[in-house]
């Protein structure tokens, strides 16, 4: 295990692109850490900087406290899980895992006890025999997985390991390396543009945004505390449900109706007179009907999709339009008109310019942002 601190990491190409700006982050020994963002955010590009295949332009960056800008991959002892499995197809399993140790000089008894063990806590004992051609997308990440693992390095870096896999692959490959990790227990970085892999596997998530970081938190705290309209919109899906407008008489105009803010905030909503803001609600924090200690609101249902345990609402306000998670036995019909409940509670108010959350003192208050945001 190690722990890593990056400090004030930029990277600024040739060309001028600044990829990644200021990126800030502590990782604690064993932790797993993602790093999720949309294509193009500097995830990736992070990541290549940790592991010394992309030279830090500024900032710096220490294991263990040792500073390791200027050090090779090989020095730094990570090792890293590409989005390509890069399996030698010439190579049995047993020796695409063993190969590395090969390289390195271990003794031929050492590398077959490591390849048995490694195999067993990937399943693939059965396999060891096999060539790559004969194994399934998710056998052969397993194998991508187990030549990392193998090596007992102290950091783990896998960039997006499993993009290249089915639904159901996905799933199950989530779990496995969330169990490798806590066999291994090795400090891992995880790169996703998938927020779904991002809420299951980490232990906190760093999200980005055209270079710069958004927020760093578990996710619970992104889920429930997102620091800004990016975060807010980003995790969660359906995504958050945002309606623009300005607070007037302490009122917020959603198309002809209104909702008075101080039933949300109390004294706070004085602060967001004459203000342009943004009034957000998840899809499934709602409840069909009129509820107490919730905003009631009218929709016209435009659109429902039935998925089984949930269904989704498309609904019209006007010129406002959202999307409701209901329970799959209530799902109203299409064209008609629905009142729903939105708590007082579960009401998200953001700046309309600077886009940062509004503290409106409920249990979601906003979380600090650990580095600086465009």
């Amino acid at each position: 295990m190690a722990y890593l601190t990056l400090t004030n990491i930029n990277k600024i190409y040739p060309n001028g692109f600044h990829a990644v700006h200021n990126f800030n982050l502590e990782i604690e020994q064993g932790e797993f850490i993602v790093f999720v963002g949309p294509s193009g955010c500097g995830k990736s590009t992070t990541l290549r900087m940790v592991a010394g295949l992309e030279d830090i332009s500024s900032g710096d960056f220490l294991i263990d406290g040792r500073r390791v800008n200027e050090l090779g991959p090989r020095e730094r002892e990570v090792a890293m899980v590409f989005q390509s499995y890069a399996l030698y197809p010439q190579m049995s399993v047993f020796d695409n895992l063993g190969f590395g140790l090969t390289l390195q000089g271990v003794d031929e008894d050492v590398i077959e006890e490591r390849v048995l063990a490694t195999a067993k806590i990937l399943g693939l004992t059965d396999y060891l025999d096999r060539m790559p051609r004969a194994l399934s997308g998710g056998q052969r990440q397993r194998v991508a997985v187990g030549r990392a693992i193998i090596r007992k390095v102290g950091v783990f870096l896998m960039d997006e390991p499993l993009s290249n896999l089915d639904a159901k692959q996905r799933v199950t490959m989530r779990s496995e390396i969330t169990q490798i990790h806590r066999n291994t227990h090795a400090t891992t970085i995880y790169v996703t543009h998938d927020q779904t892999e991002a809420m299951t596997m980490a232990d906190r998530i760093v999200v980005m945004k055209q270079g710069y970081v958004q927020q760093v938190g578990t996710p619970y705290e992104l889920y429930f505390k997102p620091a800004n309209l990016f975060v807010a919109g980003f995790i969660g899906e359906p995504p958050m449900n945002f309606i623009r407008g300005t607070v007037k008489d302490k009122k917020f105009a959603i198309d002809t109706q209104s909702v008075d803010l101080s039933l949300c905030m109390g004294d706070r909503c004085a602060g967001c007179e004459n203000r342009e803001i943004v009034f957000g609600f998840r899809p499934e924090a709602i409840q069909l009907g009129e509820r107490e200690g919730a905003y009631h609101l009218k929709a016209q249902v435009e659109l429902t999709e039935m998925l089984g345990d949930n269904a989704n609402v498309y609904i019209t306000m006007g010129e406002e339009h959202a999307i409701l998670k209901v329970d799959p036995h209530d799902i109203p019909p299409v064209d008609s008109g629905i009142t729903f409940s939105v708590p007082y509670d579960r009401v998200y108010l953001f700046d309309a310019q600077t886009e940062e959350v509004i503290d409106t003192g409920a249990d979601h208050a906003p979380v600090k942002v650990q580095a600086g945001k465009q």
